[in-house]
């Protein structure tokens, strides 16, 4: 029996990021940028006001500390004006919060400091140079580097290359994931079973969980386990797809006519993993770009656990991130558990937080039946159980990851 360690660097090794394509930045968030973005001009590329008030010379209102200080206005300049306005001293032009400074004023003085009056301004307090200003390049200088290569693309990044002015940029693209449902039992949820019949739950759970790890995903669906029929399916995918996940046939007979009915596209290794659910598992590189297929139990929470072990690093890897596996966390055991001696434990849980003392805590949910999908449906964590370990007692430290989506 296989490690998951050994299991998951199997998989991991097979990570390909797709090549990088240049894309609207209004399609960019949630990708890694894939170029460094050198800013061509400044940010602000001009001096602006960042309040509304009055443009002026600071030493013109320096005496503002003891005694108000009037001084005319010679006019008012508006955010967005292209007209460009010279300050002579003595004189205070009034402005908006964004509108261009005139040339010699180096200060504004807020609406507040003021009468605000229109014609003939009295400054009640004094300011320092370049106070409430906006200085050219302030943000960013030409030829600085706005977004980094690798940096991951959130609305400030995409709020910054707009602010330069980038329309498009290169990124590295999700990696495209196609999912399979295996089995001659199953019928699309747009159908009634009939006797011995159930709904495919595997290709829309596996579909939802690749999306949430950052994949551009196509739900292939329900494929009969017609071994011709299968492999047009899978070959068709590995030409479109950096990873496919096939659920079932990984098991029996049928997994050995599946072997053998793909032997020419690449080695599948039907084995056994040391976990606990979804021991019994597939793994392949297929096709003539090798694409990293897995074969899952055809049990839907089995399959979900799998996934989430060991297709979900593959597909953050993909992306280039840093670290692709969840975060991890001790809480504090809120009932016993059990596990299987000899595989690792993967356990449904909520994590909670002791508003007290600030401890996580961790209550199993159900049972352990590897069937039961209820339960993982209200899970927000995993409990790790290590292989040698058969129970945890009430109280026990614990490790667990968290299902965070998006994340």
């Amino acid at each position: 029996m296989r490690s998951v360690d050994e299991q998951l660097g199997r998989a991991l090794a097979a990570a390909v990021r797709p090549a990088p394509v240049r894309v609207a930045i209004s399609e960019a968030q949630g990708l890694l940028c894939a170029e460094e973005v050198v800013a061509e001009r400044a940010l602000p590329g001009f001096d602006q006001a960042a309040v509304d008030g009055y443009a002026v010379r600071s030493v013109d209102v320096q005496a503002a500390g003891t005694d108000p200080v009037l001084l005319p206005v010679v006019g008012e300049i508006a955010a967005g004006s292209r007209q460009p306005r010279r300050l002579q001293p003595g004189q205070a032009v009034r402005v908006v919060t964004g509108a261009p400074l005139p040339t010699l004023a180096d200060a504004v003085v807020p609406l507040g400091h003021t009468d605000g009056h229109h014609a003939r301004v009295t400054v009640n307090q004094p300011v320092p140079s370049a106070a409430f200003v906006r200085r050219t390049g302030e943000d960013v200088q030409t030829g600085d580097v706005a977004v980094r290569r690798g940096s991951a693309i959130g609305s400030a990044q995409v709020g910054l290359l707009a602010a330069v002015g980038r329309a498009k940029v290169l990124v590295y693209p999700r990696p495209r994931v196609s999912v399979i449902s295996l089995g001659d039992e199953l019928v699309d949820i747009d159908r009634t079973p009939g006797q011995g019949q159930v709904y495919d739950v595997n290709s829309y759970s596996l579909a939802a969980a690749a999306r949430d790890a950052g994949a551009e995903v196509n739900r292939v669906g329900v494929v009969a386990t017609d071994s011709r029929r299968l492999r047009e399916t899978i070959e068709g995918r590995l030409l479109l797809s950096e990873i496919v996940v096939i659920a079932g046939g990984v098991g029996g007979e049928l997994a050995q006519e599946i072997r053998s009915s793909l032997s020419d596209l690449g080695d599948i290794d039907m084995t056994r993993v040391a976990m606990h659910p979804g021991s019994v598992q597939g793994f392949g590189r297929l096709g003539p770009d090798a694409v990293p297929t897995f074969f899952l139990p055809s049990n839907p929470m089995s399959a979900l656990i799998v996934f989430e072990v060991l297709v979900r690093p593959l597909i953050r890897a993909a992306q280039g991130k840093r670290n692709p596996h969840r975060r991890q966390i001790t809480a504090r055991l809120l009932s016993p558990i059990v596990s299987v001696k000899g595989r690792r434990g993967y356990l449904r849980a909520q994590l909670l937080r002791d508003e007290s003392n600030g401890e996580y805590l961790a209550q199993p949910l159900g049972q352990s039946g590897s069937h039961l999908l209820a339960s993982l449906a209200e899970a927000n964590c995993l409990i790790l159980v290590d292989e040698e370990t058969t129970e945890v007692v009430v109280g026990e430290e614990v490790q667990v990851s968290f299902l965070a989506q998006r994340g």
